[in-house]
Formats: C-alpha cells, structure tokens, sequence
C-alpha cells in the first residue's frame, strides 16, 4: 500500500489536572527524522517517545507536540502579580519623568513593559503522567497520522497509475513508429544517389548496407522493452503490502535513463516529441514519489 509521508494526527486523554494532548504532524524527508517538543520535565521521555512512534513510521520528518494543559479552577493557573516590584517600576518612572521634564504619565501600558512583574503560579508544578498513558496518547496520534498517509497514499497512487499508462501509450506509438523511420531513411537515400548517378541504377546491396549500418545505430527495441519491463515493475511496487518509496524511486531513474537513451537515438521528429512527453511523466512520477514513504 502507497502511504504518503505528509500527515497529520492529534490525541489527547483527560487526567487529573489537565488535558494530556499529542500532536505529530510528518513531512517528506528521507530518512526517518523525529524533532521531539514537551514540556518542562518530560526531556527524558524523548528516546521512549521516538520508539513509540518507529513502528507507525519508516520514512518523514515527524514534528510531535507534547503539552499539558492545566485545569483553569478559579484564580488556579492564573500568573501572580509582584506588586511591590510594580510600584517599584512606576516609581522609578515618574522620577525619570520629573527629573526629565517629560510629560505623560505612567500607567497600566506602560508598567506592561516589564514583564517580570508577572510569576508563574505557585501551584503550577510539574505534573506526574504515567508513561504507559502517555504512550497509549503517543500512538493514538501516531495511528492517525498511518490513517490520513495511507488515505493520501491513494490518492498518490491514482495519479501515477494515470501517469503509467499514459507512458505505456507513448512506448506503443514509439515502437509503431521505429520501423517506419527505417523505411523513410532507405528511401531518402534511394532519392539521393538516385540524383548523385543522374538516374543510373542504384548499388541495391550497398544500399541495404547501409540501411542494416542505420537499422544497428538506431534499434531502440532494448531500450522499449526495458522501459515496459520497468513500467511493469513500477505497478506491481504500487500493489505491495509495505513501504515502497525508496524503490519507486529508483525505478524512476531507470525510466528516465531509459527514456534519455531513445532520445539520443531517435533522430525521428515524431519519436523525438514522443520522448519529450515521456520524460515529462517521469518528472511528474518523480515528483509524487518524493512523497511516497
């Protein structure tokens, strides 16, 4: 199954005092790459909280948000106000203002300046969770973030499997096409020493020589069937039940080289458009499967 790597889930759980709440948001990244932000007090959970998450994510960066949001009870939570230290700060400005001769007076806004005239609460202490909660929070979120992966991995999928067909209608027209150009060759060249003898007979068997010297330099068959062998292999990687994106995308750049080499050998007008439009949709499939985990 295709699974994105953009995602996005969020899990709480009410405890005593507060509201437990994870939040994981993933983003295209190579490896698997977690950055890890929680609370005052919780940095030694950070490794358990990377091995929370392994088993529901291979590849992405994963941002996880660990909070713990107090109950507000009445004046509980609320900051606590120094006033002897605020009416230290207005004091000192009105002397400042006298001695200056400013105007203006000193008032609420301007003792918000300071913002050390605010304390934390004294009850606002570090709150004790269990760590078997908080993993069961951990991998709700987790759960979700696989759930909208793997729901934008079919999209993802629809795409490419739109983008594979219509490289396959492109190898078609340009296998249609091959033999042709070899027929036209032969017969320009028929034309031209036709005109170089003034309309003596033409040498047949150099002719076909050098028909047979054209056919080796532009046979392309190799390379058609190797880009449908891997166009193959592209759709079955879509069908298989674990993370494919490393292997989409090397099969990706054996689609590109193999589209390069027609091109270099096309020496057609119609298989050179032909070619221009495959390296398009590889583009385009390699651009989806930057995003495939």
């Amino acid at each position: 199954m295709v699974r994105s790597m953009t995602g996005f889930g969020e899990a709480e759980r009410p405890l005593d005092g507060g509201i437990l709440r994870v939040q994981i948001k993933t983003v295209n990244h190579r490896f698997l790459n977690t950055s890890i932000r929680t609370p005052s007090g919780f940095d030694r959970m950070e490794h358990e909280i990377q091995n929370w998450v392994r088993p529901f994510l291979t590849r992405g960066h994963a941002s996880i948000s660990i909070t713990f949001d107090r109950a507000q009870d009445g004046q509980g939570g609320l900051p606590q106000v120094d006033l002897v230290r605020a009416g230290g700060y207005a004091r000192i400005l009105r002397e400042l203002r006298d001695e200056l001769g400013l105007s203006g007076d000193v008032d609420v806004q301007s003792l918000l300046r300071f913002s050390d005239i605010f304390q934390a609460p004294e009850s606002a202490e570090r709150p004790t969770i269990d760590p078997e909660v908080a993993r069961e929070v951990v991998c709700d979120a987790a759960r979700r973030v696989v759930e909208l992966r793997e729901l934008e991995g079919r999209r993802l999928s629809d795409d490419m499997r739109g983008r594979l067909a219509a490289l396959r209608r492109l190898v078609d027209q340009v296998a249609a096409r091959a033999p042709e150009r070899l027929n036209a060759e032969r017969d320009r060249l028929r034309h031209h020493v036709s005109e170089l003898t003034s309309g003596d007979d033409v040498d047949e068997d150099r002719l076909a020589r050098e028909v047979v010297y054209l056919a080796e330099k532009w046979d392309i068959n190799e390379e058609l069937v190797r880009l449908a062998s891997h166009l193959d292999l592209f759709t079955e990687t879509l069908e298989a039940d674990e993370p494919v994106g490393k292997r989409l995308a090397f099969v990706v750049q054996e689609l590109h080289r193999e589209a390069n080499t027609i091109g270099s050998k096309a020496n057609d007008p119609e298989i050179s458009h032909a070619v221009v439009a495959m390296k398009e949709e590889v583009e385009r499939l390699r651009e989806q499967v930057e995003n495939v985990e």
